[in-house]
Order: C-alpha cells, then sequence, then structure tokens
C-alpha cells in the first residue's frame, strides 16, 4: 500500500518543482524529504521524479502519481474542514434523551436556543421513563440525557456523570376560587379532609403524594386518577379534588387553577433535575454546547416565581415517569 504522506510529498515537488520548497510545504527538513523520496521510489520500483541541477521534475509515472496525490490532498483538506466544523458545533447530530414534563417545559427553550446558535447541527430528542433514558446513555443511543430524582430514589450509577441543573418543588394545585388562596403557605396536615386528584398507573407524583400524606398522619382520599398533567389540571378546575405536582408539570397552566407553596411541618418533595452522560465516552462539542444552554435555561426557570416562567417568556429572553 502507498505510503499517503510520501505520495502528497510527491504531489508538492511536481508543483513546484524543487525538493527543497515541497519539504518545507510539508514541515520537514530537506535531507529528510529525500530518504521518503527514495524510499517512495523503492516501494513503487521506478523512478518518480528527475533531479536537475536546479531543482526537480516528475517521470510519467510521478506525474500520474502526483495528479491522484491532489486528488487526496483536497479530500485530506476537506476531512480537516469536516472536522473543524464539528468542533465548532457547525455539523453533526446531538442525540439527546428526555422525560415527559422537561421536553414541555425546559426543552423548548433549549432547542430553540440551540438551533439559532447552531442551524448546521441535527438535533434528535429520544424521550423515555428513567430506566430507558439510563439504558440509552449506556448503550450510546444518546449523548446526554435529562434525567430526574427524588430524595427515596436518587440514581446509583457510578457509569453516569451527573450534573445538577434545577430543584423542581412540589406545588399545590387548587381551583382559582379556592379559599386556600387566603393562605401564604399551606400545611399538607391541614388537608387531611381534602379530596385529591392523583395520578393513575403507579405514576411517581402518586407516590409523591401518598409518601407525604402519610408522612402528615393521614391517607389521601381518592377523587380522580389522572392520564396526564392536563387532565389533572381539568379537574381540579372542576372542583372535583386538588392535586399535587412538579412545578415544571404545570408550565402550560390553566387559567382556572391557581399554584400554592406548601409549608407546615411536612416539608414539600423537592425533584432533582439532572443533566447526565457516560462517563465512558468523551464529551462532545453538541452535548457540551447543549449542556451551557441547558444550563442557563435551568436558570430562568429556578430563578422564577411560583408559576415558572412561560416557555414562550424563556425563549425570548434568550422504569419511572414523569
Amino acid at each position: 500500500m502507498l505510503n499517503v504522506r510520501r505520495l502528497l510529498l510527491l504531489t508538492e515537488a511536481a508543483e513546484r518543482g524543487s525538493l527543497t520548497a515541497a519539504a518545507e510545504a510539508m514541515g520537514m527538513t530537506t535531507s529528510a524529504a529525500s530518504q521518503q523520496m527514495s524510499l517512495f521510489e523503492r516501494e513503487s520500483g521506478q523512478p518518480l521524479i528527475e533531479r536537475l541541477p536546479r531543482g526537480v521534475r516528475t517521470t510519467a509515472a510521478g506525474e500520474a502519481l502526483a495528479e491522484r496525490g491532489r486528488v487526496i490532498r483536497r479530500e485530506l483538506r476537506a476531512a480537516e474542514g469536516d472536522l473543524d466544523a464539528f468542533a465548532h458545533v457547525e455539523r453533526g447530530t446531538l442525540r439527546l434523551g428526555s422525560f415527559p414534563t422537561a421536553s414541555a417545559s425546559l426543552l423548548p427553550p433549549a432547542l430553540t436556543r440551540f438551533r439559532r446558535r447552531h442551524p448546521g447541527v441535527r438535533t434528535v430528542v429520544r424521550a423515555g421513563v428513567l430506566a430507558r433514558l439510563q439504558e440509552m446513555l449506556h448503550t450510546g443511543e444518546v449523548e446526554t440525557a435529562l434525567l430526574w430524582q427524588y430524595e427515596w430514589n436518587r440514581i446509583d450509577d457510578d457509569a453516569l456523570a451527573l450534573t445538577h441543573l434545577l430543584d423542581d418543588p412540589t406545588v399545590l394545585v387548587v381551583p382559582a376560587d379556592s379559599p386556600l388562596l387566603g393562605h401564604p403557605r399551606v400545611a399538607l396536615e391541614e388537608l387531611a379532609e381534602a379530596e385529591w386528584i392523583i395520578r393513575a398507573d403507579n405514576h411517581p407524583v402518586a407516590d409523591v403524594l401518598r409518601r407525604s400524606c402519610h408522612q402528615a398522619g393521614f391517607e389521601p382520599r381518592i377523587a380522580y386518577e389522572s392520564h396526564d398533567y392536563q387532565e389533572a389540571q381539568a379537574m381540579v378546575a372542576a372542583g372535583l379534588g386538588i392535586a399535587l405536582a412538579p412545578r415544571l408539570a404545570l408550565t402550560s397552566r390553566r387559567s382556572d387553577v391557581r399554584l400554592l407553596p406548601l409549608g407546615g411541618d411536612t416539608p414539600a418533595p423537592v425533584r432533582r433535575v439532572l443533566l447526565a452522560r457516560a462517563r465512558s465516552r468523551a464529551v462532545t462539542p453538541t452535548a457540551q454546547a447543549m449542556g451551557g444552554v441547558l444550563r442557563a435555561v435551568a436558570r430562568k426557570f429556578a430563578d422564577s416565581g411560583l408559576d415558572g416562567p412561560r416557555i414562550g417568556s424563556v425563549r425570548r429572553a434568550g422504569g419511572n415517569r414523569s
């Protein structure tokens, strides 16, 4: 197999008519270039250049190889350009994992900002339950993923590098005309007789409600099991009951419900939202850039009031489920 570096040296010599000039272009000494050319001719089994009193010229075989070398040099320069574009986040594909409430809150403004800054990068998002997202990180199906944990179900996986993005507090969802609105904070202990809207199918938020109520000393009375947060809000607005939900799940809040902070002796559970990657894989420039965008967007959510920023306002400014 031909040595590519020697082929490129021959190409430079053919174009410049000088082995000394070719050596300078290739970043080597003239003596080293002469040795490499002699090796190339021995490998080829025939002379490739004629050494003249002043300079060199290619033989017929040398010119044929030099022409091939021009094509290879052009492709190598194009490859270097491709790598440079990827390094500067101008091209490529970002594979990102997310869970539903993050996809409906943090992710839209982050994607908008990222695509505005890096329009040449294709973004692919894979949504899943917590266990599935972890599996996708391990297999490389996604480069980075948004994960979550509560104090009682912390992610214990040494193969993942976790970065804390924000704390997502649990809030109380009540009708717009609820008498509870007169309270700056509501103690969960005061809600033992309330009817509750709960998430169905052993959803993590159902676990949050039951754990919190048990800690406050009572069993919640379930009036309705909803399958998404919009349905839960609708049942709260209709007066069927009240609900607990993580704040990020309520960025699309109905106008006929209100959010209240929990106080009293039972602290409101806080969900930690995390950005994760596999430790065994190097961070790509695209993943690094998206990480910076997600951290900036998360800060805006963390600094906002109880209701959190609306998705549009953030955009203008710059086995478990969730």
